[in-house]
């Protein structure tokens, strides 16, 4: 690994770290992603993590906050920009989406039910996001 991937992921952990202690499962390799969609039963909240600025430091809180008012079934993530594969991945389940970081996907049975691209996250306040979340979140889940 050189120099500007050390930093990189030095610089990236706190954010990673943000999401595994709000009880996200990371996926890092494509194999991961893989195996996580071809069992994957119920509701699954996954979010596209990123480090791109105002966008994804309103996501990952707005992501932790909703997931108290109602949690899904399976909670996964995968980094953009430096779990690239696994990022690749994930994407590939729902194709017909242009890549959008940091994003949020909401999935049945390991299908894509609802999609939040970053231009529904980048400028909108936390409480905003939270309530997006948690409104498709009740729904797919029927509460």
């Amino acid at each position: 690994m050189n120099a500007y991937e050390e930093y990189m992921k030095a610089i990236v952990q706190p954010m990673r770290q943000e999401l595994v202690d709000a009880g996200f499962t990371e996926l890092t390799t494509a194999d991961e992603v893989h195996e996580f969609m071809a069992t994957t039963k119920g509701v699954s909240l996954v979010v596209i993590n990123s480090v791109c600025g105002c966008a994804a430091g309103s996501a990952r809180p707005a992501v932790r906050e909703a997931i108290k008012e109602i949690k899904p079934d399976h909670l996964v993530t995968v980094f953009a920009g430096q779990d690239r594969e696994a990022t690749a991945a994930m994407r590939s389940y729902f194709e017909e989406i242009p890549p959008s970081s940091p994003s949020i996907a909401i999935l049945r049975d390991g299908q894509l039910e609802y999609f939040i691209p970053r231009e529904q996250i980048e400028g909108y306040e936390v409480g905003q996001i939270r309530d997006h979340i948690v409104g498709v979140l009740k729904q797919a889940c029927g509460a």
